[in-house]
Order: structure tokens, then sequence, then C-alpha cells
């Protein structure tokens, strides 16, 4: 009997995967043309030092450009080397990490579209808000 439920659960488990694996390959190829797109494309006078807007533009670049964290850091290290706004650099890692517009279609359909669409517009909130808070704090301990 715990065997059958097992079974059971492992064919359902493999049917899911196989049924979400297009999805999974689209997301992976879709962020990968973004990250080569954006990453030759983007100039630093994008972001125009101006607080509110660059924080705007990194988490909608981040939002896109959806990765790893470890690479976010990277990425962040040279735009702050380039004169690039703690603002803008700190909402693109935020929502980097936390948004992810390339995969909401997966998202949408593991977890649902209601789901998935909030999420991603509080997590995008939240970016820009985690940006003016880690500028004011700094600005605060001198």
């Amino acid at each position: 009997m715990l065997n059958d439920r097992i079974k059971n659960c492992f064919n359902k488990s493999v049917r899911t995967f196989i049924n979400i694996l297009p999805i999974i390959v689209g997301m992976l190829l879709l962020t990968s043309l973004v990250m080569t797109i954006v990453k030759d494309n983007v100039s630093m006078t994008l972001f125009t030092g101006h607080g509110s807007l660059d924080a705007f533009l990194g988490a909608s670049i981040g939002s896109i450009a959806a990765g790893n964290p470890v690479v976010s850091y990277m990425l962040g290290g040279e735009l702050l080397t380039a004169g690039v706004s703690l603002f803008a650099v700190t909402a693109l890692i935020v929502s980097w990490v936390t948004v992810g517009v390339v995969q909401l279609p997966a998202e949408a359909l593991l977890l649902g579209k209601r789901f998935a669409i909030y999420r991603n517009l509080i997590s995008f909130v939240a970016a820009i808000a985690v940006a003016f808070l880690t500028v004011f704090t700094l600005r605060l301990m001198g």
C-alpha cells in the first residue's frame, strides 16, 4: 500500500517535471538572451544620478535581467566602480534576485497567476525601498 502511494507520487512528479521542462528551457534561453542584450547595450549614461529615477531604472533592469546572486554582486561592484549611483546598484541587485519578469510565465503556471504577479510587484517596490534605506543608512553612519 505504501509502495503504491510512493510510486504514484513519483510518477506524478515525473509527469509534472516533463510538462514544465519546455517552460524552464524557454525561460533559461530568454534569460540568457536578455542578459546578453542588457550587458552589451546598457550605458552608464542611462543612470542620471537622481536617486528616485536611478532606483527605478536599476530595479527595472534587474527585474528583466534576473540572475544569480553571486553574479549580481560582481556586476554591482563593476557598476559602482564605473560611477553608477548606489541607489541604482542596490535596486538592481535586489530586483535581480527577487523579481523575475522573464520567469513570470513559469511561476504563474506553478504558483498561480495572481500570486506570481503580486509577488513580483511587491518585490519590485521592495527593491526600490531597500535601495533608499541602504543609502540613507550608510549616510547616517557616516
